[in-house]
């Protein structure tokens, strides 16, 4: 049975929403520093460290927020259940990608890959020759397990706070959508993300930061402040992508205005 082209176009944002999803999990493990102190209060850190004071965030950050645009982008051209089930996909699919990860970490190295280091000079070794200091044993395998190893408590921590804030955004976004008769996409991408976002990364804070790294509480407050107000920034900017991204799609699926749904005849 041929698609629609509906159906094709949520397809495309349904695989481009998993990518996404599937880039966050295995990039988010690492943290960085962005911005100095002294463009604001959300950011602390050690002074007297080398790196200064700068804002800590996660860096899944880069791409999360993306998977927010576009469940807002299916909820309103496709409605909640398309945008719920898109959501529970990306779930499905981000245990799948983990599974086999970890399948592939625990794969014994071959001989041949782990006693060279194949062009990558920050691999660690193992070995090192104590007259020449060259690398007798290249640590490969401790160098690919160091990158795709994911803690528990992350793969726990994000998808808990994927599950709720997704779901929560996905509701918060109808529920002023219907408030508003369709009128002020503005409000209700921004409202619904700005709230759901919150929740997600207090879940995902809490459970990786203060359970699974034992980072103390207050080093955790700051991070989740820090990563919160980024995100609130992205929604903010990100509300042009969305006017474009649903005004197109709505001339090329041919579809009616959001106001024109609660028009009584």
């Amino acid at each position: 049975m041929d698609m629609s082209k509906k159906d094709k176009v949520y397809c495309l944002i349904l695989a481009v929403f998993c990518t996404v999803l599937v880039l966050t999990n295995i990039i988010g493990v690492k943290l960085f520093h962005m911005l100095p102190h002294s463009l604001g209060k959300v950011c602390w850190g050690n002074p007297a460290s080398p790196e200064g004071t700068y804002c800590t965030l996660t860096s899944g950050i880069i791409t999360y927020p993306l998977t927010f645009l576009l469940t807002d982008t299916v909820s309103e051209l496709y409605g909640r259940k398309r945008a719920d089930f898109m959501v529970a996909i990306g779930f499905v699919v981000s245990l799948v990608m983990v599974l086999f990860v970890a399948a592939a970490v625990a794969l014994p190295g071959s001989s041949i890959w782990t006693s060279s280091t194949l062009g990558f000079s920050t691999v660690a070794c193992q070995a090192v020759d104590a007259e020449t200091g060259a690398c007798l044993v290249p640590g490969m395998q401790q160098g690919y397990e160091s990158v795709f190893t994911l803690p528990g408590t992350l793969v726990l921590g994000s998808m808990t706070a994927y599950l709720f804030a997704q779901f929560l955004d996905n509701r918060l976004f109808h529920y002023w959508r219907n408030k508003t008769q369709g009128r002020h996409l503005w409000l209700r991408n921004n409202a619904s993300t700005i709230v759901s976002q919150l929740v997600d990364t207090l879940i995902v804070n809490i459970i990786f930061l203060w359970w699974g790294l034992g980072l103390p509480i207050e080093i955790c407050f700051q991070i989740l402040i820090a990563n919160y107000v980024f995100k609130v920034l992205i929604a903010a900017l990100d509300t042009p992508l969305v006017y474009l991204l649903t005004s197109f799609l709505r001339k090329h699926l041919n579809l009616p205005p959001a106001e024109a749904e609660y028009q009584t005849p």
